[in-house]
């Protein structure tokens, strides 16, 4: 039996600071949160740091070596938002074993126009035919087969092509309407890619659970916060990748910080340091979630960190500043965390992880500082674990090359 506990150390559970020191994990799960370590077991001393739940980036596209990226960095669950079930079904059966990769959920494919986003953005991958749904009456089909295929989720796409410049045909209204009730008799939930107001009330109008991005073409509308909050949505901000089309420099600022260079390869790091720089408005984002906090309308911290290629963004290192995007939008430190940390897991079903108390998964994140008043010291990584396997120290701090 593997028996460990981290003590000297301070230990946000994924709401709250605990009157608590030490956190003992066996077998890779939580055991006990308190001020005593059992006779017997090994000590590791945190050094006064703080101690978090591992952290949850709920809007990704992942691969294997995006989910070993974003480990390094903490990020011990990545939620996918959209992929080629081929690709990820190895990938989610080896993170099964190999714990030196982050966790993964999928949606699995998309639901998409046959002509529209994103297929505008893959023509050169060598994707199969995607499946679809273009009448009311085809949709149950889509969602059984995505369900089929372990999708945890359903992701329906309604995008016009007005944030990048273009124009294109988008999933009709009735479509993701029969989309999100075909999810819903199947308990499953039904989010909605959406960059504009339009799209937005399209997706409220559907009864979606959620969003997987805040539009930024405009502040939000106080009709739309009352409907999602009364609807019970929440909103999955993305502010990172946001930040990259708003050209706003904060991709290249975070590239050029040595906690953030030491764990990405070249090729990352060139990626991160880079700009979408499309039409997007930053400041419009932020007032957003400010108003949809303090209206009660629960927001995640997802980043839409993918594939090199997808400039401004990195797995793992993206998130830390999502993160600091949030704060400049109105959440406190400790409601950032939450938000990368327990009310996603909460949100997702995943009541084993985002938080710190017996019985969780041993995810965790120790880190020096107090980011619980100070959230850049999220970044200042000595240890993580998942499911208390601890990533070799070279995973953490150590140059990674290319």
């Amino acid at each position: 039996m593997s028996r460990f506990a981290v003590t000297n150390t301070r230990v946000f559970t994924g709401t709250h600071i605990a009157d608590a020191s030490v956190v003992v994990v066996e077998d890779g799960t939580i055991a006990a949160v308190g001020h005593e370590v059992p006779e017997g077991v090994e000590e590791l001393d945190g050094g006064g740091g703080t101690l978090l739940p591992g952290l949850i980036d709920a809007h990704t596209h992942t691969d294997e070596d995006g989910l070993r990226t974003a480990l390094r960095f903490g990020v011990t669950t990545e939620l996918d938002m959209m992929s080629v079930p081929d690709v990820m079904n190895p990938v989610r059966k080896k993170v099964q074993t190999e714990f030196d990769l982050a966790d993964v959920r999928t949606a699995s494919w998309g639901l998409a126009h046959p002509d529209g986003h994103p297929h505008q953005l893959r023509r050169d991958l060598d994707d199969p035919v995607w499946p679809t749904a273009t009448v009311p009456s085809q949709a149950p089909a889509f969602v059984e087969g995505r369900l089929s295929e372990g999708a945890d989720y359903i992701k329906i796409m309604v995008e016009d092509g007005t944030a990048f410049g273009t124009s294109l045909p988008v999933v009709p209204p009735e479509v993701v309407a029969a989309a999100v009730e075909a999810a819903h008799e199947r308990g499953a939930m039904a989010l909605v890619h959406a960059l504009s107001a339009t799209a937005t009330r399209v997706a409220v109008e559907a009864g979606a659970d959620g969003l997987t991005h805040l539009h930024y073409d405009e502040v939000i509308s106080d009709d739309l916060i009352l409907r999602m909050r009364e609807q019970g949505m929440f909103v999955i901000t993305t502010l990172a990748v946001t930040a990259s089309g708003a050209s706003d420099g904060a991709g290249p600022r975070l590239a050029a910080d040595l906690r953030v260079a030491s764990r990405l390869n070249a090729a990352w790091r060139d990626n991160l340091g880079r700009e979408f720089a499309w039409n997007a408005h930053l400041p419009n984002a932020l007032r957003s979630v400010g108003l949809l906090h303090a209206a009660g309308v629960e927001v995640l911290a997802g980043t839409d960190a993918a594939h090199l290629g997808a400039p401004g963004l990195a797995h793992g290192a993206s998130l830390h500043d999502e993160l600091r995007l949030l704060e400049a939008g109105g959440l406190s430190p400790v409601e950032a965390l939450t938000a990368a940390t327990r009310r996603t897991a909460d949100r997702f079903g995943l009541t084993d992880r985002g938080r710190i108390e017996p019985g969780a998964a041993a995810d965790l994140v120790l880190v020096d500082g107090d980011p619980t008043s100070q959230l850049s010291a999220t970044l200042n990584t000595r240890a993580v674990w998942r499911r208390g396997h601890r990533l070799a120290p070279a995973g953490v701090t150590g140059e990674q090359d290319a």
